[in-house]
């Protein structure tokens, strides 16, 4: 008797504190959503209840039509899917070199890469600034495609290879034995088998630029090349308190990039069901 008490006790505890977790992480996002139909453009005029200052579209409508939004939004897709595709052909690439080949300094260029990954970005940028200006990419979106795919090709070549090694190499011979090149044993057999992680590698390269502001602020400077880190962030600076609009703008970029990560999240999933045999 007494452990079925404590067993409903727990059990009620833990629903109580999961149920209290949920409010506590779910009440921001909840807020800016609200915020983002709320009529005025301060944050003073949102309530704290959600949705409890009433109903408005305007804040879109300004987004569309009396700002840079499409632009921001087209600049930051087409720099997140650059990055995205870069690194996964590098990644993917060198990968299948370092875990299939054998060759002198291999060990050297992995740990060099490894050691090169230890380091965070913000070190590197004043080279990475100054690199720029010299080969004429600053305040250019592929500038900044140039910077987010240096950063991303040490760690993710050492993610990929490490899936990469645990495909039998007996795949390999095979197919050269039927007359395969490399190059074809890569992408008919290498690559479709490592789709769980190349997917995964999609997601991940895509995320970054699409949520950076740092980079972005010292690359990129007139208008026209904005992103939408830099754009949104002009709407809540010392001279503007337009904290409805900002959150307006907000549940934009949130809503294709959750549509974005379902379709992978799916596609990873089924492709791991569908994965060869590994040693």
């Amino acid at each position: 008797m007494g452990n079925s008490i404590g067993n409903k006790l727990n059990k009620v505890f833990l629903i109580i504190f999961l149920t209290l977790t949920s409010l506590f992480v779910l009440y921001p996002i909840v807020y800016v959503v609200s915020a983002a139909f709320t009529p005025g453009s301060s944050i003073a005029s949102v309530e704290i209840l959600p949705f409890g200052g009433g109903f408005t579209l305007e804040h879109f409508k300004h987004l569309f039509q009396n700002t840079n939004y499409p632009k921001w939004f087209r600049n930051t897709f087409l720099i997140a899917t650059a990055t995205s595709i870069g690194t996964i052909i590098t990644a993917s690439l060198g990968a299948y070199v370092f875990s299939r080949f054998r060759f002198t300094f291999r060990k050297s260029l992995m740990l060099s890469m490894l050691v090169l990954q230890i380091f965070p970005s913000f070190v590197g940028m004043i080279a990475i600034y100054v690199i720029l200006y010299r080969i004429g990419a600053l305040d250019t979106l592929w500038g900044l495609v140039l910077v987010y795919l240096a950063g991303n090709i040490p760690y993710n070549i050492w993610l990929v290879k490490s899936y990469m090694d645990t495909i039998s190499k007996n795949i390999d011979e095979a197919a050269r034995i039927d007359g395969a090149s490399n190059f074809k044993v890569f992408w008919t057999i290498i690559l479709p088998i490592a789709k769980p992680i190349i997917t995964f590698l999609a997601v991940t390269s895509f995320t970054g630029p699409w949520l950076d502001f740092i980079f972005p602020k010292m690359v990129l400077r007139s208008p026209e090349n904005q992103t939408l880190a830099l754009g949104l962030f002009s709407f809540v600076t010392d001279k503007k308190n337009e904290f409805t609009n900002f959150a307006a703008g907000a549940l934009l970029v949130a809503i294709p990039f959750i549509i974005f990560f379902i379709i992978t999240q799916k596609n990873l999933i089924n492709s791991m069901g569908g994965a060869a045999v590994k040693e």
